[in-house]
């Protein structure tokens, strides 16, 4: 088989889920100077969507409505906030939708639900062992590190490429997970992702785009923009990708 005749992806699309009532609760943290985040769920991956994030799958939604191109597949994390965001898309336009563990939110493990106050104060040493080693790298006591989200990451896409050839896919996860595909469909260094990283936040239900060259290989078409929110005018949320203890 020729490089041009190779199954794979036509189109890709990452999302990350709409603004979580985690959020909303976390910002109030670190407004305030809390050391912990006060989420009402007992578990990370029952935390629901805001109102506004609600808002804004609906508005994502309707985006892809003025699309040439949309999903006839949706893959989502398990979490209950990127899949109630899929759950919109795929309701509106008709995609399958598919759960992937793998896809779930980087595990913070001992750091769970601490601002960067509470790291500091709780968790000295963790500290001063990320702004040694890097985000990319750094693995939080019983959480993950970069790393760790981009094997489960590499394993999802080369799963597609091969069983779900010629698909039109979204996935729809978390920030880490965005930006750990971007290593691995662009063959990006740890320098690179982490430049990427600092541009920009990643956007509530913003899109990162790919479609597959004549080669078959899938390129970047667009990076995190908020076109969605913003052609429904609908309030523009974001938030730097988890890293663990602060720097």
């Amino acid at each position: 088989m020729s490089s041009t005749e190779r199954p794979g992806l036509t189109h890709l699309w990452l999302v990350r889920h709409g603004e979580s009532a985690g959020n909303v609760a976390r910002d109030a943290a670190e407004a305030a100077g809390a050391e912990t985040i006060d989420i009402a769920q007992a578990r990370e991956m029952d935390v629901p969507l805001s109102p506004l994030g609600e808002q804004q799958a609906r508005a994502l939604a309707r985006w892809f409505a003025n699309q040439p191109e949309r999903p006839s597949l949706i893959v989502a994390s398990p979490y209950l906030r990127a899949r109630r965001t899929a759950e919109i898309v795929a309701d509106t336009h008709g995609a399958t939708l598919r759960i992937d563990e793998r896809l779930r939110e980087k595990e913070m493990g001992s750091l769970d639900r601490l601002t960067r106050a509470g790291v500091l104060a709780r968790f000295p040493r963790e500290a001063e062992l990320r702004a040694r080693l890097g985000k990319f790298y750094y693995r939080p006591p019983g959480g993950e590190s970069w790393c760790d989200v981009l094997f489960r990451v590499r394993a999802v896409l080369d799963h597609l490429r091969i069983v779900r050839p010629d698909e039109r896919i979204l996935l729809v996860a978390h920030q880490v997970v965005v930006m750990c595909a971007r290593v691995a469909i662009e063959h990006l260094d740890e320098q690179q992702i982490l430049a990427i990283d600092r541009s920009a936040d990643i956007v509530n239900c913003g899109i990162t785009s790919y479609v597959a060259n004549a080669r078959g290989d899938l390129e970047l078409t667009a990076y995190n923009i908020a076109a969605p929110l913003e052609d429904a005018a609908t309030h523009v949320t974001a938030e730097p990708p988890r890293g663990g203890a602060p720097s």
